[in-house]
């Protein structure tokens, strides 16, 4: 990770609250998965439980980086402070006919809440079941789900990381961003 990224990542991440909802809308993967990296490595460093519900790709390149800085995720996972999930997999337990069951997914990540918590420890979640929804062309599905998720975030007191690729925005751009940026409390610098 280039430490400029490294220093910004961790600066960001010190000055973070318990229910903060941000997104990153990023044009390169290798930034993308920079921050990704640090944001899980500093809440595994911190005792947090991190959950990450990645497409498949991220997930190996996560897991890739944090064996790289000392890691040992086997442990990690032993243990539910680490839980790794599939976006898809998981959108579609809340998904019918285009839209999200708010009951069902809120009984999903309540689930998974419990389990990352149970020993008393705090969570930090990322989470790319929004950008499956918004590649799907759900695009108001993929709205509605970031507000479910910042209710939550907020009644939980969780920090929840989301991340979009640019490349998806190349429809009514500007105004794409603006109505997912809405629903977040801070915006990352790509």
């Amino acid at each position: 990770m280039a430490m400029t990224h490294l220093k910004r990542a961790n600066a960001f991440w010190a000055e973070m609250s318990a229910c903060e909802h941000f997104v990153q809308i990023y044009e390169s993967e290798e930034v993308f998965m920079d921050i990704l990296a640090s944001f899980v490595s500093e809440a595994l460093k911190e005792d947090y439980t991190a959950v990450v519900i990645a497409t498949p790709v991220h997930r190996q390149e996560l897991n890739k980086r944090l064996t790289e800085s000392g890691h040992d995720l086997a442990a990690l996972r032993l243990q539910d402070q680490l839980i790794c999930l599939d976006a898809e997999e998981m959108t579609g337990k809340f998904m019918a006919n285009g839209r999200a069951d708010d009951e069902l997914f809120f009984q999903l990540v309540a689930d998974i809440l419990a389990r990352a918590t149970k020993d008393g420890r705090k969570a930090r979640a990322f989470g790319e079941m929004v950008t499956v929804l918004w590649a799907q062309g759900f695009y108001g599905a993929a709205v509605r789900l970031e507000h479910l998720w910042h209710r939550l975030c907020t009644e939980n007191s969780f920090p929840l990381f989301c991340a979009y690729p640019k490349i998806g925005f190349a429809e009514n751009g500007s105004e794409a961003v603006a109505h997912i940026c809405a629903a977040h409390s801070k915006i990352l610098a790509a």
